[in-house]
């Protein structure tokens, strides 16, 4: 990233896969609820003739879960949001700067925006494709409704769900969703990363702000707000995709226009104010627990190589 201080040792690559992956972790803990009830409110209206349970607005998303499912229901496909954490922002997050660096040309001041959007683009597409079965476990638990709590589940954990969906669907279903996915997060990263990377620059060179947590937060909050409004519409149609029972969707284009067709175009921004609130607050927790990380990781290793 830029702004470290000339006296700081930058990080390694390793260094800042780790704290990629840890950070990444930290924020969906904090987060995860959010995203549950984005999940629910996207997939709302695909099915109208199976569903008793409608939810209105976030909040009331999550209380009607807790009310109708138990109070742990928000928090459903943790342990695999994990999983997917420590793989895909480990790669997507932590291997973005080495990538930048491969891509610009030997003796540039400076990574010019297409340079960086390409980097983003790359270490996204790298991401899903490593770790594609996870977030479609991820999001299977998400969405999957139980009510009471002796509701029955289809799945009875988060392995069971991987064994089940190979069992069901073959291998290829744990990667059902990959090239929406692709897309998705290709777009994701890149208003992720390269606007982090050009408001942090920029706030650092007008010197409003040092290299500390006004400015992690400012950029990451930035990051946020620009990865929500242009990646939205792909999200919604990747939760359908891959939420979807085999037969229903012959293509995610299929489903794409399925929604226009069914619901209408306002359908690709359903849970908005959600993956907003979402993505803008775990971008925030992410990013700031990133900085420190990286900081505090090289501080060990630098104490760890010093010969006193």
């Amino acid at each position: 990233m830029v702004g470290l201080q000339p006296s700081e040792a930058p990080p390694t690559t390793v260094v800042k896969f780790l704290g990629a992956g840890t950070a990444a972790c930290f924020a969906d803990l904090l987060t995860f609820p959010l995203d549950t009830a984005k999940v629910r409110l996207q997939i709302q209206g695909e099915n109208p003739g199976a569903q008793t349970v409608q939810y209105r607005g976030v909040l009331g998303t999550i209380l009607t879960m807790v009310r109708t499912e138990g109070p742990c229901s928000p928090y459903s496909g943790l342990v695999a949001g994990l999983h997917r954490q420590m793989s895909f922002a480990s790669i997507r997050i932590g291997l973005y700067d080495s990538v930048k660096q491969f891509y610009t040309p030997k003796g540039a001041d400076h990574s010019s925006i297409a340079i960086r959007i390409l980097a983003g683009c790359t270490t996204g597409a790298m991401a899903v494709s490593c770790a594609q079965p996870t977030d479609v476990v991820k999001v299977r638990f998400q969405a999957m409704i139980r009510l009471g709590t002796g509701g029955e589940r289809k799945y009875r954990g988060t392995m069971d769900a991987y064994r089940t969906i190979a069992r069901e669907e073959g291998v290829r279903g744990l990667w059902k969703g990959t090239w929406p996915n692709i897309t998705r997060n290709a777009i994701v990263n890149c208003a992720e990363m390269v606007t982090y990377d050009i408001i942090k620059e920029k706030l650092l060179e007008s010197r409003l702000f040092t290299d500390n947590f006004p400015c992690h937060f400012v950029s990451a909050f930035g990051a946020g707000f620009c990865a929500t409004v242009v990646a939205s519409p792909v999200d919604v149609v990747k939760t359908r995709y891959m939420n979807a029972p085999p037969g229903r969707y012959r293509s995610p284009f299929h489903c794409m226009l399925k929604m226009v067709t069914q619901e209408g175009p306002t359908a690709f921004y359903k849970g908005f104010v959600p993956s907003f609130l979402r993505l803008g607050s775990w971008n925030v927790m992410m990013f700031v627990t990133y900085e420190q990380l990286k900081r505090a990781l090289m501080k060990v290793q630098v104490l760890r190589e010093s010969p006193f």
